[in-house]
């Protein structure tokens, strides 16, 4: 099984997870899709590009669609650390844990710029726009 994930490479944090992901892809089950490809909305033209950026995207090679910590879930379980975001998805935790991904992935720019992320990379998303 394979998962493709769209991922926004002008949000540093976001960059910083696709390098860890897959450094750990030992068997290249997932793709990574930079939505900032100059031919990104024509190879998926049915993809929104401002919603891959404010969700987290991935596409199972079954045509399966992820989304938020789901698609951060199943990215990690296919490299064989699922067990690190199993607690994400549990149902008790989940509308909690739900909630506070969209928190972060509104505000993804500025807290990975807390954690020493590199400023060169040009997101305007990154200095608080929108």
């Amino acid at each position: 099984m394979r998962l493709t994930l769209f991922y926004d490479s002008r949000c540093p944090l976001c960059v910083r997870e696709m390098k860890a992901l897959k450094s750990k892809d030992v068997f290249d089950r997932i793709r990574l899709e930079d939505l900032h490809q100059p031919d990104f909305s024509a190879r998926f033209p049915d993809l929104n590009v401002e919603r891959v950026q404010a969700i987290f995207h991935g596409l199972r090679d079954d045509g399966q669609w992820f989304y938020g910590l789901d698609a951060t879930h199943q990215a990690w379980s296919l490299v064989g650390r699922g067990w690190l975001t199993a607690p994400l998805r549990w149902a008790p935790l989940r509308p909690m844990t739900d909630r506070a991904y969209l928190w972060f992935a509104r505000h993804r720019g500025r807290i990975g710029h807390w954690f020493g992320d590199p400023g060169d990379i040009d997101c305007e998303r990154c200095r608080g726009g929108r």
